[in-house]
């Protein structure tokens, strides 16, 4: 009788879902509470279901799941939810990933650090990117791996045991207590060639202690299942049938988005699709990673990344080194009071005498200061020749440029400042990519960079977090208009930016230079120091830090149909505000944390009705 009312109330909510549900890839902060993310969302989601209320205003109203949807959002909880209710489990213990294979490498991951052995047990075949040696060799998981017939007795093991099946359909398993994670591969359809990714069971209390850690790959190396592809999985458990994806044209959508990125990017190279920019970036860190371990046996490889560079950025660079014994991280200080250039002829200094491997990730304009280094300097210092402490040729850095911000400047085509240095540019797809309609990202490299994207490739694939069909179909769409998007919301920054400087002087405001923007640097992001007073440099930074919320209080509540509290940007409409120290800098030590707004406009929005809000917070400090 419960079941049949879960289902009932399951349909009732595929029939009602909000739009948003589909279609935003960021959710609003002002009812997120990150310590309850998930938890606080399925609590009220609870109380409709015991009242069997699944209006849409209802369902509208539920606090938001996730900051970013590639971590989970309301569709991947609602499926989590239900699956767990078929198996007497905790939502909780139901995780949904939009890869075949990094369910299985979270655990991986997770025993590693802990010592624990593991055995992987599979039916069928294993997903063809499950790549076994490079996993050992690369990522230094151990595990044990053993095909098994279906309705095989599994028997007790001093260590974690995986079970791996593939299925074209949601549905109950009987749940064995030797077995602690199953993981339930939902193979790619023969006509389209997606898959719906993975959903992975935690069995046993003994192994809840996994769940955090796995949320955590979730959140920095992969996407959860896509909110598209949660409902083609809801509708299969609600009918419990084979799952019906719907038909695209892949291979011209493909073909549309490759020629698009290459324009926009001036190369000639092929570019790479992922499910998200940090599925970019992990491919591209375990492929150059990879790389250094074939040309350069023995030596250390150090990631150089910015302190207070975006949180995903920092976090999961440190995350690959805590699993990586040769790996090591290595701060760039790059704002504010640091020069870009500087720091890094400072570091490859040092890595030279050392021997080591470099790697560089830092973002052009930077974030949250949206500064841009002097990039004839850049080249030089990139170029430059150094010796290692006993006098041999030391070995040349790679350049990883977080693009996102200004997609559309050409740094890697030929005659371009960065085509004779390595170096590999990406971007984040759910910003001015789609508009803030999808998750996907991008990487392309240069022409001496093309040995280097054959090992990204690898990994993108080992990972399985390639773009997906509607992703790519998205891109598709949207990239031919994002170049003129661009000028559009700079247009509308910069008329911003000028407004606030007349009417709040005191203000500081970090955005890119007239100079700059002639250059091609139009960026539609700028960060907002506000003026403060106090006895203390506490409370100084109090009051800023108060003023800041009510800032932002202010436009979302006098313009809530255009102003949103947000981390994203390069949207098709509206304005996004946010405090980087307390959203996209999550992760990042405290004291290299901005506690300063950062602002993002559109093309598309009331400019003067944003300038009369401000104006009227002016008035009221």
């Amino acid at each position: 009788m419960e079941y049949n009312t879960m289902i009932n109330y399951l349909k009732a909510v595929l029939e009602n879902i909000p739009a948003a549900w589909l279609k935003l890839t960021t959710h609003r902060l002002d009812i997120y509470n990150e310590k309850l993310a998930k938890t606080q969302f399925l609590e009220q989601f609870e109380v409709l279901f015991e009242e069997k209320n699944a209006e849409v205003t209802a369902l509208s109203e539920l606090s938001t799941a996730y900051d970013y949807i590639r971590l989970g959002h309301p569709l991947s909880c609602v499926l989590e939810w239900g699956i767990a209710k078929m198996h007497h489990l905790a939502p909780a213990n139901v995780i949904s990933f939009s890869s075949q294979t990094i369910a299985i490498l979270a655990i991986l991951r997770e025993n590693l650090l802990t010592h624990q052995n593991t055995q992987i047990l599979y039916t069928g075949e294993l997903s063809a990117a499950f790549d076994a040696e490079v996993l050992r060799e690369v990522y230094g998981y151990q595990f044990e791996l053993r095909r098994v017939v279906e309705g095989a007795e599994i028997g007790a093991f001093a260590g974690s045991t995986i079970f791996v099946s593939q299925q074209d359909a949601i549905t109950t398993i009987e749940l064995n207590p030797n077995v602690d994670f199953y993981v339930n591969v939902h193979p790619a359809d023969r006509q389209t060639g997606s898959s719906l990714g993975s959903i992975l069971l935690v069995n046993g209390e003994a192994n809840e202690r996994y769940i955090s850690a796995i949320q955590h790959v979730r959140r920095r190396e992969t996407i959860a299942m896509t909110p598209a592809n949660c409902v083609v999985a809801l509708q299969s458990l609600i009918i419990q049938a084979p799952f019906e994806q719907q038909e695209m044209e892949v291979e011209r959508n493909k073909k549309l988005v490759l020629d698009s990125i290459a324009t926009i990017t001036g190369t000639d190279t092929v570019a790479l699709l992922g499910s998200s920019g940090l599925s970019i970036q992990y491919a591209i860190m375990m492929g150059l990673i990879h790389d250094a371990f074939e040309q350069h046996p023995g030596k250390a490889i150090k990631i150089i990344v910015p302190p207070n560079c975006y949180g995903g950025t920092n976090d999961q660079a440190r995350r690959v080194a805590a699993c990586i014994g040769p790996v090591e991280v290595v701060d760039l200080p790059v704002d504010g009071d640091h020069d870009m250039v500087q720091s890094i002829e400072l570091v490859l200094a040092k890595i030279a005498q050392e021997d080591a491997v470099p790697y560089i990730i830092a973002e052009i304009p930077t974030n949250p200061r949206v500064e841009v280094p002097d990039l004839l300097e850049l080249k030089a210092v990139l170029r430059a020749a150094r010796q290692t402490a006993s006098g041999e040729i030391a070995v040349d850095p790679v350049f990883i440029l977080d693009q996102t911000f200004c997609p559309n400047v050409h740094f890697l085509g030929e005659g371009e400042i960065l085509s004779t240095v390595r170096t590999i540019s990406y971007a984040s797809g759910s910003k001015f990519p789609s508009g803030g309609l999808c998750t996907a990202g991008y990487c392309v490299g240069n022409e001496k960079t093309i040995s280097l994207m054959e090992k990204i490739a690898q990994h993108l694939q080992l990972c399985d977090n390639e773009a997906t069909n509607l992703q790519v179909e998205i891109l598709a769409k949207q990239l031919p208009s994002m170049t003129q998007r661009i000028k559009g919301a700079y247009q509308n920054t910069r008329a911003f930016v000028n407004f606030i400087q007349e009417t709040l002087p005191a203000a500081k405001i970090n955005f890119v230079s007239e100079e700059l923007a002639n250059q091609g640097f139009t960026p539609s992001v700028f960060s907002l120091d506000l003026p403060t007073k106090g006895n203390t440099p506490e409370e100084k930074e109090a009051y800023k830090r108060a003023l800041n919320h009510k800032l932002i209080n202010l436009m979302i509540t006098e313009i809530p149909e255009e102003s949103k509290y947000c981390v994203s940007y390069g949207q098709l409409k509206g304005c996004y505000w946010t405090i980087p120290a307390t959203s996209t800098q999550g992760t990042t030590k405290e004291g290299d944390k901005d506690y300063i707004a950062r602002v993002a406009l559109s093309p598309d929005m009331d400019l003067e009705r944003h300038k009369k809000v401000f104006l009227d917070f002016v008035e009221g400090i």
